[in-house]
């Protein structure tokens, strides 16, 4: 039987639809979930909510830290928002909270 401390630093991924290609998503660790809730709540007057979207898809999605502000501004809000909304659910987190 293994012990928990190998699974340290090990992330499942899945792939998702993307904006009409598969991208890879991993779950959020506890800390960037708490960086993110960090992030929500200090940000909260921005309205858009970019900033915390930028920050899920950085944490979650292979080559997300690779983006450029242009090309991340690029993309169509309701593509990012579902992106989220998957990783979210994926991780445990949002309406479904089913990890899977």
């Amino acid at each position: 039987m293994a012990s928990i401390t190998q699974a340290v630093g090990k992330r499942a991924t899945k792939d998702v639809d993307f904006n009409g290609v598969k991208v890879t998503i991993s779950k959020l660790t506890v800390a960037e979930v708490m960086e993110i809730q960090k992030l929500s709540e200090t940000n909260s007057e921005d309205g858009s909510g970019l900033s915390v979207l930028r920050q899920i898809v950085n944490a979650a999605v292979e080559g997300g830290k690779d983006l450029t502000d242009d090309e991340f501004n690029g993309f169509a809000m309701d593509e990012l928002t579902k992106l989220s909304t998957a990783i979210m659910n994926f991780s445990g987190i949002g309406d479904n909270g089913k990890g899977k």
